[in-house]
């Protein structure tokens, strides 16, 4: 059992809590994901890691309610408990395991959209530490859903914010935000981590593909599972299949096919669609990867 050290509403679906599980504290690093179950007959929910303490033994996870199970899982309060936590799952983020005077070199984007900030928050904040400033961008629909900003202003070397309806800050999308710093204020980046809706980072990689800025995606969205045994993050980065929650979740945006994976997505939450995906694509459907053993 997972003691909820702390709970606090961030706005009225999302929520962020701070779990005590000290051996995922102790390894976890920025891009990696957790699995999580309210209870013994609860839904697996994979959450990105939104930040960690070491010495404290916590770990932060901020959740959307979508479903009955987060839905559940928003009424637990602090003093509760959570059945499981597990890993941490995934790779870390690039940035955290290359050459840190490599990384020093590089001018870095973030965007993020909606609930996208939770895990671009631990990646920023990192780099911060190690005494590099990123460019942030932080979008959401409206200013109700902005999150974290506080401690993104914090961590971040520049904060841009905007919201599609104009509610706060300025109106337009991420990808308009990208082309205003890159062709009004002649800003060079060397690089672009994007981490939002799917439809989000599809179209600010095709912004950023304009301006040569290879970009990093994180297609945890489309996560189910979390032990690429269910097949449902399996998609196509150049010309080799990949799951997400295994491989990534983390991609080179440029090679990743967003139409395949949308789609995808669409088939997949109905059984009928799993049916004819399985039907498609036959041993690799789940597993074929050779790592899950779904194989088997």
């Amino acid at each position: 059992m997972y003691l909820i050290k702390k709970k606090r509403v961030l706005c009225s679906t999302i929520f962020l809590m701070d779990i005590v599980a000290p051996r995922v504290a102790k390894y976890c690093e920025p891009g990696q994901f957790v699995i999580v179950r309210i209870d013994e007959l609860g839904e697996r929910i994979p959450l990105t890691v939104c930040d960690y303490d070491r010495d404290e033994g916590t770990v932060t996870i901020v959740v959307q309610t979508i479903g009955a199970s987060t839905e559940a899982m928003m009424k637990l309060e602090e003093g509760q408990y959570l059945q499981d936590f597990v890993g941490p799952l995934g790779k870390p983020s690039e940035l955290i395991t290359d050459d840190i005077e490599e990384v020093r070199k590089k001018k870095i984007l973030f965007v993020a959209g909606g609930l996208g900030t939770a895990p671009v928050y631990p990646q920023v904040k990192w780099l911060h530490e190690h005494g590099i400033d990123a460019d942030v961008i932080v979008g959401a629909k409206c200013k109700d859903l902005i999150i974290l900003e506080d401690e993104m202003r914090a961590v971040a070397g520049n904060l841009y914010i905007t919201t599609d309806d104009g509610s706060y800050v300025r109106k337009g999308l991420v990808t308009e935000v990208i082309s205003d710093l890159v062709e009004k204020e002649g800003k060079k980046y060397d690089l672009c981590v994007s981490i939002g809706p799917m439809i989000m980072m599809k179209f600010c990689v095709l912004t950023t593909k304009k301006y040569d800025i290879p970009t990093i995606v994180s297609m945890n969205p489309i996560m189910v599972d979390g032990t690429g045994m269910c097949g449902a993050c399996r998609l196509t980065v150049g010309d080799e299949v990949k799951f997400a929650c295994i491989d990534g979740p983390e991609f080179d945006g440029f090679k990743v096919d967003f139409n395949e994976a949308m789609e995808r997505m669409k088939l997949y939450r109905t059984e009928e669609g799993r049916a004819l995906l399985k039907l498609r694509e036959g041993d690799t459907h789940h597993g074929g990867c050779g790592f899950c053993g779904g194989d088997k």
